[in-house]
């Protein structure tokens, strides 16, 4: 009862079911989250549906405020409640799966019109679980290769090519290794994918085999002479600042960032992305109901809505550059040709189908980042 009660009081909202007229949204992420549901998506869902509000509560940034809604959804579980407390929660993928593995979930994909609107594999597989049907991507966040094109005029299509470019051109390409910033760990499993001995679509989807480890050596071995000839910068922004002062002409960066620094002026407009085969990984945020939502019906509007090609083109691709949850073809007919443009001109939708991939499944990942370590850093 007391973990209960605490769970309550760290998410600030009663423990009793919303009334029939009001959905309640819970979202991880940063404040921006909280306020894209608060300012944008819950008054025009108000708008279309008459006598309903809509109340957000955010839970806080990184898998910490995914966990809280996880740990929520457990003690309700456990409590036995008939009806929950959470009509729509929006998480980080690597928690969607303990979730459907617990059975906190509705399976409402194939039941909402946008369903069939989603392509992309991370929709299906969350880090080794099949999460097929329980989930609705809010956006996809991607990484890709950022470049100058006035130093590289032909940029590397795949790792393999850019391996070979880096050699004739030592200390242009720039990346964080594994420390402070994801856009370098993105960049490191993508080289594994792309020179691993082993099975890449193992790595994604599991299952976990510790003999699958053995067989990075090589791998990694050229990863280290690969960095002993790059520039180690500061984090994800500082890629960006040395690509914007022409000190790298080449690095990896998170796209809606890319995109956000040019915006704000802080990087040349000329700079140009790449997504080299056979793939970089990024990440969902995930759309779910749970079980016992006490207005599933409702729920499931509300995700249709935020899942539509309108609310994808306005709400996620303008506002903050990120790239949509349903396949980007269904939204190219809401977005102004520049807008098109500048998001896709450069990684088409295409290429983030064959190229998007998920990172390895968490026992995995943990083993390349400890590899990495051992055998890169040392």
């Amino acid at each position: 009862m007391k973990t209960l009660l605490n769970a309550v009081l760290v998410l600030g909202f009663a423990a009793s079911p919303a009334a029939a007229a009001e959905l309640t949204v819970v979202t991880a992420g940063d404040q921006n989250m909280v306020e894209y549901v608060s300012e944008y998506l819950g008054p025009l869902f108000e708008k279309e549906n008459p006598g309903t509000k809509v109340r957000v509560v955010g839970t806080g940034p990184g898998d910490a405020g995914s966990q809280k809604i996880l740990e929520r959804f457990e003690a309700q579980h456990k409590a036995g409640s008939e009806k929950w407390d959470v009509d729509v929660a929006v998480v980080h993928e690597k928690f969607v799966g303990p979730m459907v593995q617990g059975g906190y979930l509705a399976a409402y994909r194939d039941k909402i019109p946008t369903g069939k609107l989603v392509t992309r594999s991370n929709a299906d597989m969350a880090l080794g679980t099949k999460v097929s049907g329980y989930v609705m991507p809010m956006f996809n966040s991607q990484t890709a290769l950022a470049y100058n094109p006035a130093l590289v005029p032909n940029p590397p299509k795949s790792y393999a090519e850019l391996a070979e470019w880096a050699k004739e051109n030592p200390k242009q390409f720039g990346y964080n290794g594994i420390k402070g910033g994801a856009s370098g760990v993105s960049f490191v499993m993508g080289w594994i994918y792309a020179f691993g001995e082993g099975d890449a679509e193992k790595l994604q989807n599991g299952p976990f085999e510790e003999a699958e480890t053995k067989k990075w050596d090589k791998a990694l071995a050229s990863l280290k002479h690969f960095t002993s000839n790059a520039t180690l910068t500061p984090g994800n922004a500082g890629t960006l600042d040395l690509l914007s002062r022409g000190e790298i002409a080449i690095g990896p960066v998170w796209v809606d960032m890319f995109y956000s620094w040019q915006a704000d002026g802080r990087l040349p407009p000329d700079l140009k992305l790449v997504l080299p085969a056979p793939g970089m990984p990024g990440q969902p945020m995930h759309y779910v109901i749970p079980a016992k939502s006490p207005n599933q019906e409702l729920a499931e509007k509300f995700v249709a809505l935020a899942t539509s090609p309108k609310v994808q083109a306005e709400g996620i691709v303008k506002r903050f550059n990120w790239y949509p949850g349903i396949d980007a073809q269904h939204v190219q007919a809401e977005l102004d040709e520049a807008t098109w443009n500048k998001l896709f001109k450069d990684i088409t939708p295409e290429d983030l189908a064959k190229y998007g991939k998920p990172f390895p499944i968490a026992p995995y990942n943990n083993a390349i980042l400890e590899a990495y370590e051992r055998q890169v850093t040392n």
